[in-house]
């Protein structure tokens, strides 16, 4: 073959090569990935039954909260204080869940993202619901169970019932990826 004939040929190649990689599913969440979808749910769970002992277990000793803000609160003391309201569900409550996860190639480390949802049961709370997104990293401890290490959030928006909602049908129970692997 001529070089300009190659040369002719190499768009050809490009397009097919681009087209085989496109045919390539993405890859799937890996495991430890999903351990830490699942480990987000019963974070989130934790607070929902109102158990402080279960969100406890879900934090590092040394975590920090509010870390995207100018006063982050350090330790799972100031956390589980900070975090106290909320989990007895009665001033405000609070709820959540992961829309994405990666996991370091080591398996030690994770980012979750993902909405969450605050509601003010007063009567006449205004805004009654406001929504927003998070983030988390999540370390695996020495006994193997996935931790938060650093937790943060923006200040999210005023919420519509319709708002309220969305966010409820976007609650993915299971790993995205461990559907796609079955």
């Amino acid at each position: 073959m001529s070089r300009r004939t190659g040369l002719l040929l190499l768009p050809l190649w490009i397009i097919g090569a681009s087209a085989a990689f496109a045919a390539t599913p993405p890859p799937a969440m890996d495991k430890p990935a999903c351990e830490v979808w699942q480990r987000e749910l019963s974070f989130a769970q934790s607070v929902q039954r109102h158990d402080a002992v279960a969100f406890a277990e879900h934090v590092m000793a040394d975590a920090i909260f509010d870390a995207n803000t100018p006063q982050p609160t350090r330790g799972l003391a100031a956390v589980r204080q900070h975090w106290a309201a909320f989990i007895a569900g009665k001033t405000e409550r609070v709820d959540w869940y992961p829309q994405q996860v990666v996991a370091s190639g080591d398996g030690t480390l994770a980012y979750s993202s993902g909405a969450y949802l605050f509601e003010n049961p007063a009567p006449g709370a205004k805004p009654r619901y406001v929504t927003g997104r998070f983030a988390t990293v999540w370390r695996r401890a020495g006994d193997g169970a996935w931790r938060v290490a650093f937790d943060g959030g923006d200040a999210g928006k005023p919420a519509s019932d319709a708002d309220v909602a969305a966010f409820h049908a976007g609650r993915q129970p299971d790993c995205p990826a461990a559907a796609s692997t079955n």
